[in-house]
């Protein structure tokens, strides 16, 4: 990865996390268990994974807009990704992350790069995202406690 990728903030703020890359488009209705922060579709790449913590980058959202209830659970339980990254903004993804902050004062930052800029993310990288949403890939480990 470059040292530095400039992002749109859609829901600004600041995280750190070891990045989960995934190649496909995720729903996060179905895609990933809102009481864990696991990977669940079994179709998907990251079927599995735990993203809870994580920096969690997707090409895309797809399917409904109860993919903003999946965050916003996600979010309330303590099992949200640090932050989402995407190449489209995701209008409901981001809906999920603002009703979180107005119902329990927490959110997690939502972030839209370039195509350049996802190709750049290397998935298993320490990343710091900046309020102004700069992505930097930092040295050493971040703490993973999932």
């Amino acid at each position: 990865m470059e040292r530095m990728i400039q992002a749109k903030a859609v829901v600004g703020g600041q995280a750190e996390g070891v990045l989960i890359r995934s190649e496909f488009p995720i729903s996060l209705w179905g895609g990933l268990d809102p009481s864990s922060g696991r990977v669940i579709d079994r179709r998907h790449d990251r079927c599995g994974d735990m993203v809870a913590g994580h920096i969690f980058a997707f090409p895309e959202e797809k399917g409904s807009s109860t993919a903003s209830a999946v965050l916003v659970e996600l979010i309330r339980n303590g099992h949200a990704p640090s932050a989402i990254i995407t190449c489209k903004t995701a209008p409901i993804v981001a809906l999920g992350a603002i009703i979180a902050d107005e119902l329990y004062g927490r959110t997690i930052t939502i972030l839209v790069v370039d195509s350049d800029g996802f190709d750049a993310l290397v998935d298993g990288t320490a990343l710091r995202v900046s309020e102004d949403g700069t992505i930097e890939q930092i040295d050493g480990t971040v703490s993973d406690t999932h």
